[in-house]
């Protein structure tokens, strides 16, 4: 039986032109030896399996190939290797310094490569300091290391350093397609794409990856065997879960997390390749940052059709939910219901609740609405034995002005949009008559009418009559209350509604109204806002208001006019840091007073 050799040796690479992924460190090595300007020490830093110690050796045969015409020569017994895991001593070390005084047989340079560097005492590093500073002209020494912070500085400051980089997905990739053809391997781009993934950078681990691949699976590389082997959790199975999040299908969610969990895979990585997977969805939906996408032509394919789905907010949202279920999930003593809970607040962020469906109603909503009605509370009036409908007239200017004897009535029947019960009105002996269209409400009596039901034709009817006898007697009605205020008693009303909606929870009504004091002339009050904008999305809820003013300061004439002025200072509430601000542009001699006195804000 034949040794195999691993892919990792079999493919090192002889040439710079070979390494991978590092072309801005070979090109400067390049440069260098063909410029005579090479230091005396130099440092290799970086990841893993990105090429540290293969550069070094092919440094060391480069810089003695010059003029010399064996091509078989490898220069051998001028490349000394040293690991410094194992040989960490100040005797090792002295051992070195012995050496390099003896110049080289065949050759220019003695070169010495010292692996794993940071592994060395402080002695043997201290014994080092004056040899590296000052080695004789045939020697160099190189040193490899994937942790420079554990190197003295003393040592860093004699040595040329060169960063290694992690060598990317695509470039990995590109290497493994070349050397998979040269095995008579077929190969799924994506397979490959997984594989490289996988390594995290490092050339030598994707190739082992490879071989360990091939092993299982053959001459024929596909996507689903390279998930099988490396047992990773397949960007399918992402999209099918974030599918069941879009659609609220909680039960299939957990049941989906539960195989998850079946075939072997921990929560933690599950719920940090949602949150990856989110940020990928959020990626593929502009075409400008889909080249931030590392995957596969089919999986970007997939992530492009499920990112049309979801809206940017609920990535966001989902983002944030898993990001924090992954920070807590060390901490958590009950870890699965940690995730679940996470997936349920995720299925939840796109779910309003069961909504309300207009056709319950005999009556649509909307018949009133159309005819300036609004739906209100069932009231109860003290002298009929039944429960009647109060209809509020979309303007309720004048509202204040009903005599409070005068028991209440609906002059069309209404079902109640919270309780979606059906009520039967009656209709006394005397009626308050209101006004929709006018946005008129006085009180008139309409003696001897029977009583209907709210759901009869009958009813219908008798509204109609009842609007006829309405506009008969709004004729005889009188005008409306007009009495003179001052502007301070506007203001009062003015900032009671403002302290009104913002109980209420409509702050930015409030907030537009307390932005600058209103200034009264006759019965207009006017209002100056900063820009268009603000100006439509007051006057769009000032209907209200309007109402509110015209009850309490008994003047139907009252008008609120809207001015936008861009140059108006805005009100709002500065922090600590803010007023300092403030202060110190208008008097800079006040940042000298904080530094000399060494106050804080």
């Amino acid at each position: 039986m034949e040794q195999f050799i691993v892919s990792a040796r079999k493919y090192r690479p002889q040439t710079f032109k070979d390494v991978v992924g590092q072309k801005a460190i070979t090109n400067t090595l390049l440069n260098a030896i063909e410029n005579n300007h090479l230091a005396q020490a130099l440092l290799f830093t970086g990841p893993r399996g990105v090429g540290k110690t293969t550069c070094a050796r092919i440094l060391a045969r480069k810089i003695n190939q010059e003029g010399y015409d064996d091509p078989n020569e490898d220069f051998s017994f001028n490349v000394f290797e040293l690991d410094a895991a194992s040989n960490n001593s100040v005797d090792d070390i002295r051992n070195i310094i012995d050496q390099v005084r003896i110049p080289p047989q065949t050759g220019k340079y003695k070169v010495y490569i010292v692996d794993e560097v940071h592994m060395l005492s402080s002695a043997a590093f201290n014994a080092f300091l004056k040899t590296l500073e000052e080695p004789p002209r045939h020697a160099i020494f190189i040193l490899a290391t994937t942790e420079k912070h554990k190197i003295l500085p003393t040592i860093l400051s004699r040595c040329q350093i060169f960063d290694f980089k992690r060598i990317t997905i695509n470039d990995a990739k590109e290497h493994l397609k070349e050397i998979a053809t040269e095995q008579g391997v077929t190969f799924e781009d994506d397979a490959l794409h997984i594989i490289a993934q996988k390594a995290d950078g490092a050339m030598r681990d994707a190739l082992s990856i490879f071989d360990r691949v091939v092993s299982y699976c053959g001459n024929n590389l596909t996507r689903q065997a390279v998930y099988e082997n490396l047992n990773v959790l397949d960007f399918e199975y992402y999209i099918r879960v974030t599918d069941f999040i879009l659609e609220n299908k909680i039960p299939e969610l957990l049941l989906a997390f539960d195989d998850i969990l079946a075939k072997g895979f921990d929560g933690h990585h599950f719920i940090a390749g949602l949150a990856s997977h989110f940020r990928d969805l959020l990626v593929a939906q502009t075409p400008s940052t889909l080249i931030l996408l590392d995957s596969g032509e089919q999986a970007k394919a997939l992530y492009s059709a499920q990112a049309k789905k979801a809206s940017q907010d609920f990535l966001l949202k989902g983002i944030d939910l898993a990001n924090t279920a992954d920070l807590n999930y060390k901490i958590s003593q009950n870890q699965r219901l940690l995730v679940e809970l996470c997936l349920m607040q995720l299925a939840s962020i796109t779910f309003d609740g069961e909504k309300k469906k207009p056709n319950a109603f005999i009556i649509p909503a909307t018949h009133f609405r159309n005819n300036t009605y609004s739906i209100t509370e069932v009231k109860t009036i003290s002298s009929v034995q039944s429960s009647v409908v109060s209809a509020q007239i979309a303007d309720n200017s004048i509202q204040s002005q009903v005599a409070e004897k005068t028991p209440e009535i609906i002059d069309a029947p209404v079902i109640t949009e919270t309780k979606q019960t059906i009520e039967t009105v009656e209709i006394p002996e005397a009626v308050e008559v209101k006004a929709p269209s006018e946005n008129i409400q006085q009180q008139a009596t309409i003696p001897n009418q029977p009583k209907v039901s709210a759901l009869s034709l009958a009813g219908l009817r008798a509204k109609k009559e009842l609007e006829a006898k309405q506009s008969q007697h709004l004729k005889h009605l009188g005008e409306l209350p007009s009495e003179k205020f001052t502007e301070t008693d506007m203001l009062l009303q003015w900032n009671k509604f403002a302290q009104r909606m913002s109980d209420t929870g409509k702050m930015l009504l409030s907030t537009y109204m307390l932005m600058n004091e209103p200034v009264l002339n006759g019965t207009t009050i006017t209002l100056e806002l900063p820009n268009q904008s603000t100006k439509e999305e007051f006057l769009s809820g000032c209907v209200e208001l309007l109402g509110y003013l015209r009850g309490k300061l008994h003047n139907h004439d009252i008008a609120i006019n809207v001015i936008v002025n861009e140059s108006v200072e805005k009100k709002y509430a500065f922090t600590p840091d803010d007023k300092y601000e403030r202060l110190r542009n208008i008097n800079p001699t006040l940042d000298l007073l904080r530094k000399t006195f060494d106050l804080d804000v």
